[in-house]
């Protein structure tokens, strides 16, 4: 299971209700969240990540405010199942990838940033072919945070075939475009988020219209109320690690 972008405390305490009994009752074997804004405001914070690790969250994977608070920096160095991007300057703290062994599973998660219209980075595509020579696990899970749905549709064309899911993050809106492409790995443009559902983009809407009426400096607030999970669940097949199922889920105050 890989869960959109976890907006907020009360992002954190939907998915710590939630979550649990949702991984019980279908049988789920693995959960990465994207937490890069699990604190309120924005970021992540040590609380954050060990109230999703808690809720059953294997890896916490980040974006672009991944290194926003300076409190996450030692965090980042010490735990393993929490990822920066890893096209990050190599002197930024953490890693950005993992292999975690869940018996009888070894699971590989790469965590990449996008380049267009983010920061400039090292390029994802080269980034991602370091890591794969480097590692020989069947099943490799690929976080991709970018902004624009073209380089997230090429990243998914580029690893086809050889890492079994490539999930995109950051609009924090789900799209309707999950598929299993030719290769066999499995596709989706963007998993939406864990946020207010008559939120904008997990703010209070009435800010963020202000802010786009206005062009004014104004202070977001997450928006607490009417909490949705948008996730994506996937089946993926022991001996070749390629995804053979998939299936979007919404689950919260719908």
């Amino acid at each position: 299971m890989m869960i959109g972008d976890v907006v907020g405390p009360a992002g954190v305490a939907c998915v710590k209700k939630m979550l649990p009994r949702f991984k019980r009752e279908n049988q789920i074997d693995f959960v990465v969240a994207n937490g890069e804004n699990s604190a309120q405001g924005n970021g992540i914070l040590p609380q954050s990540a060990d109230a999703l690790w808690d809720a059953g969250c294997d890896v916490l994977t980040t974006g672009n405010h991944a290194l926003r608070r300076r409190e996450i920096f030692p965090y980042l160095e010490s735990h393993d199942w929490v990822l920066r991007p890893a096209n990050y300057h190599p002197d930024a703290p953490g890693r950005g990838f993992t292999i975690l062994d869940r018996p009888p599973y070894q699971v590989l998660v790469i965590n990449l940033q996008g380049t267009v219209y983010l920061d400039s980075l090292r390029c994802p595509f080269q980034t991602a072919d370091e890591i794969l020579r480097q590692s020989n696990t069947r099943f490799c899970l690929v976080d991709f945070h970018a902004e624009a749905t073209s380089e997230k549709l090429c990243m998914g064309y580029y690893l086809d075939g050889r890492v079994s899911l490539v999930a995109g993050t950051h609009t924090h809106v789900p799209t309707a475009d999950a598929r299993i492409l030719p290769g066999g790995t499995g596709y989706i443009t963007d998993l939406g988020m864990c946020g207010g559902q008559n939120s904008v983009l997990g703010v209070k809407k009435e800010l963020a219209l202000h802010r786009m009426r206005t062009h004014l400096p104004t202070r977001f607030e997450n928006d607490p109320e009417a909490i949705v999970i948008n996730a994506l669940v996937a089946e993926i097949d022991d001996k070749s690690g390629k995804t053979t199922k998939m299936t979007r889920v919404d689950l919260g105050n719908l």
